[in-house]
């Protein structure tokens, strides 16, 4: 047996091994190359040997054939890893069948890494090579020394990105430092371009050192018109940032905070809007409070939610908590207004909103119905929500989560390339919360009130409407505004002001 490029190892576990919470998806696609007896039901038996082991064929194609076999190529979704490998093995044990190669599509996707630098002009003639670079560039340099300003407007700074990261806070990995990073801000890197029409590039830090990521970020600033912070732990991500803010002339948008933030509340007017509640009149219970979790209460506060409770691994932030540091601090003095103390269970009976930015299966789906009469749950750990969607789906009138296999999938990409195409349309200098509530009403409106309903409550990411509404929200924000001096002061709620 010959396996492909990642492809899982196998083992001779059987299907019903398999674990049962966790859902198929394309992230675990492995296409398995199969010799099978040439008989009127060997194409029957491979399908239904890969659907009784709990994954979902998407595809099945023959590469070739002769009198006594079939060589077909099995392309099917899987939940893990080790599920891949029970599948394959699976299909290993058929009678009749050969498996020759597993080859797991992710990695195959990844060789090379995802994107390149592709040149604007062609360079094809002499005449070109002179203006694009020597002598004639020399006078564009000149002219820029003169001028600094002229840099947005004659170079690359006009429509580039830094996507930086110290790799300390991966997706749900954690810290696997910079350069398992990479990956990550490579695709990040080839999102913005897809949808924002945005170049971004990955900066990947061999340093979690606040004082020297900031010096290094604004050292390389010069070649941007904006700097995205990805994946960095939080508390040093909110320092990192606000320290940006005040150095740089540039925005400064760390997207696990802002780009979630107004995703989920654009989620949250459209699902508001379906069960015909106020959000000034909502109790909203947030798991979570690092970057996404603190970024999206800030936000809420700022557009009026009735009450937030955050919960941790403390348990739920309260007056009378000491030791803490100076971001739980800020929500213990502007949250959980009946200074409520249990664990999360007891925060949510009542609570009309759950948001989870934090870890799977903290809740059952008896729990879910204890919450308020047409509840609205968001649990957006991935892979795995903090409450199985079917559970939550039987008690609450809207589950969204953060899977593209579930409905109501709230996904970053429905913010960030729209809101830096805004910013470097504007030349803006900075990243206000002004644009951030501007752009999670844009995103709601896409869908349309005519057309939201308790599984349609954001727009698909592939939807050409939302990077162009929201870049357009963005660059009317950002009229007149001035640079931020704070990221405290511009993201408290308005009476802390």
């Amino acid at each position: 047996m010959v396996r492909g490029v990642g492809a899982p190892q196998l083992c001779p576990a059987r299907h019903n091994a398999c674990v049962a919470n966790r859902l198929p998806s394309a992230g675990f696609s492995i296409t398995v190359r199969v010799a099978v007896t040439a008989d009127a039901s060997a194409i029957g038996r491979l399908t239904t040997c890969v659907g009784s082991a709990g994954a979902i064929v998407t595809a099945l194609d023959v590469v070739d054939s002769d009198h006594t076999r079939i060589i077909a190529d099995l392309t099917c979704d899987t939940a893990d890893a080790a599920h891949a490998a029970q599948v394959s093995a699976a299909l290993h044990e058929l009678p009749g069948v050969e498996v020759r190669k597993v080859s797991d599509r992710t990695f195959l996707l990844h060789l090379g890494g995802k994107i390149e630098v592709t040149p604007k002009i062609a360079l094809r003639t002499r005449d070109e090579l002179s203006r694009a670079y020597t002598p004639g560039v020399a006078r564009v340099c000149l002219a820029i020394a003169e001028n600094p300003e002229d840099a947005r407007r004659l170079t690359i700074k006009r429509n580039t990105v830094a996507v930086v990261t110290d790799g300390s806070a991966v997706l749900g990995l954690g810290n696997i430092g910079p350069a398992a990073a990479l990956p990550v801000m490579e695709g990040k890197a080839a999102l913005f371009k897809r949808f924002g029409g945005v170049d971004a590039w990955p900066v990947v830090l061999d340093t979690q050192d606040t004082d020297e990521i900031v010096r290094i970020v604004q050292a390389i600033a010069p070649a941007y018109g904006g700097i995205n912070l990805e994946d960095i732990a939080a508390p040093r991500c909110f320092e990192i940032e606000e320290r940006l803010r005040g150095l740089l002339d540039i925005p400064v948008f760390h997207d696990d905070q802002h780009g979630t933030a107004i995703c989920v509340l654009a989620a949250l007017t459209n699902a508001l809007r379906v069960v015909g509640k106020n959000i000034a009149d909502v109790r909203v219970v947030v798991s979570g409070a690092g970057a996404a979790g603190t970024a999206i209460m800030k936000l809420l506060l700022r557009q009026g939610v009735g009450d937030v409770i955050a919960y941790d691994r403390v348990g739920a932030l309260h007056r009378g908590l000491t030791g803490l540091n100076p971001s739980w601090q800020w929500l213990v003095e502007h949250t959980n207004a009946g200074n409520y103390a249990g664990d999360l269970s007891g925060a949510i009976r009542g609570a009309d909103v759950f948001i989870g930015v934090s870890a799977p299966n903290l809740l059952t789906g008896a729990d879910i119905a204890g919450m308020a009469k047409d509840a609205i749950v968001f649990a957006l750990a991935n892979p795995d929500p903090e409450v199985d969607p079917r559970e939550a789906r039987e008690h609450a009138a809207i589950v969204a989560t953060g899977r593209s296999d579930q409905p109501n999938q709230i996904n970053n990409v429905l913010a960030f390339p729209g809101v830096f195409r805004g910013m470097l349309d504007a030349g803006a200098r900075g990243f206000t919360a002004d644009m951030a509530l501007a752009a999670a009403k844009a995103i709601a409106d896409v869908v349309g009130e005519e057309k939201i309903n308790a599984s349609v409550i954001v727009p698909s990411v592939f939807d050409a409407r939302v990077a162009p509404a929201v870049a357009a929200a963005v660059r009317a924000a950002a009229r007149d505004v001035a640079r931020p001096s704070s990221h405290s002061t511009d993201w408290e709620p308005p009476e802390q002001a």
